[in-house]
């Protein structure tokens, strides 16, 4: 099997060793450089290109943000952010996921080598996934989108708030789950829905404590409401709830009443928040009333549930490869039969909006867009 050639990016000291022990401690991995800044770095590269970088975001001479902004408009590699980002520094990493970045890895500024040490399993297999990843050289357009959404996140809520249908509720539902890759498909499947899309519950695999400033950033792009759920929070036409970092999030029904449940328990498929909790809960309060979208991302989370929303009569939806940075997480449900239709991530929004119609329950008369 192919060895995982790795090249640890990082101006702290302690920090390169220990990601360097902790990853040279699988078998598939074998780090081939250590640099403590990115000028250094791209010399390392120039004389042997990595199969993943693993990338710092504060450090000396050039920040990694701007670094990984040059290497992705240039030769792209996959690269997971391991840094320090709590509060403000969640924009940045949203940024870095703009740019190109496939998976964060949040380090405290305190005992960061014990974290790392004791987080060993994650970063390996956020390693893991990067190296398969299907990245893309960063173009010009994609570039400014990024920049546009920087500035848009600091417009108020209330800049795209009075048009909004968000006193109706609805019995369309629609259940997205995704990971590795998802948050760049999320932004591009929410910016295409229109004001008066199906209520919706999302599960991104994210931090704790990122999930706010993604919901932020997206509800400053698209025309839906986009926020971050918290315990109560009414599904209802027009708005997107995202399941907190480190939170399950399930959807209940109280007569016509949609509306989820935050919640804390066991990390399922290893992952709290889980697909499989969403979905799973949406099968037995929504049936055919839901649509269930599983996106790109690595292992196989969700899968089980949406094979569960599918034999309770919903639609369900998988990114097709071409378009998925990962294909694992669709690829694991098409192999247990969970997936009714398969799309390329431009006609995702579409074939949903299509499919719940306005006959009050989730079809597959979905239109010219099917595949």
């Amino acid at each position: 099997m192919k060895k995982i050639h790795v090249l640890v990016v990082d101006d702290s000291a302690v920090a390169r060793k220990t990601l360097a022990d902790v990853l040279a401690s699988d078998r598939g991995i074998v780090v081939v450089g250590t640099a403590p800044d990115p000028y250094i770095a791209a010399e390392k590269i120039r004389q042997r290109m990595p199969d993943v970088i693993t990338l710092d975001v504060e450090m000396p001479r050039m920040d990694g943000i701007t670094f990984l902004k040059r290497l992705m408009s240039q030769h792209p590699v996959p690269v997971v952010i391991c840094s320090s980002l709590t509060g403000a520094g969640t924009e940045t990493a949203l940024r870095a996921l703009e740019y190109g970045a496939v998976e964060i890895i949040s380090k405290p500024r305190l005992g960061a080598k014990e974290y790392l040490e004791e987080s060993r399993e994650r970063i390996c297999e956020a390693v893991r996934a990067a190296s398969v990843a299907n990245v893309r050289k960063l173009s010009v357009p994609a570039l400014a989108v990024a920049q546009k959404l920087t500035a848009d996140a600091v417009m108020p809520v209330a800049a795209y708030s009075p048009a909004r249908s968000l006193t109706h509720t609805t019995d369309k539902v629609v259940a997205v789950g995704a990971s590795t890759g998802g948050t760049e498909a999320l932004r591009q499947f929410l910016e295409a829905l229109p004001l008066d899309a199906p209520g919706m519950v999302i599960v991104q695999h994210m931090p704790e404590h990122f999930t706010t400033a993604f919901a932020n950033r997206l509800n400053a792009s698209c025309r839906i409401t986009v926020k971050e759920a918290a315990n109560g929070d009414s599904v209802i036409r027009g708005r997107a709830l995202i399941a907190p970092g480190n939170k399950h999030i399930l959807l209940k029904v109280s007569g016509a009443k949609y509306f989820v449940e935050v919640t804390d328990g066991p990390l399922v498929c290893r992952h709290r928040p889980s697909v499989d909790v969403l979905f799973r809960s949406v099968a037995r309060n929504a049936g055919k009333n839901a649509v269930g979208v599983i996106m790109t991302g690595m292992g196989d989370d969700g899968a089980q549930g949406l094979k569960e929303m599918h034999a309770a009569g919903a639609l369900t939806i998988a990114q097709d490869e071409a378009t998925c940075i990962i294909f694992g997480m669709p690829k694991e449900a098409i192999r247990q039969g969970a997936v009714r239709k398969v799309l390329p991530l431009d006609a995702i929004a579409d074939g949903v909006v299509r499919a719940c119609g306005n006959d009050g329950q989730a079809n597959d008369q979905g239109g010219e867009r099917w595949r």
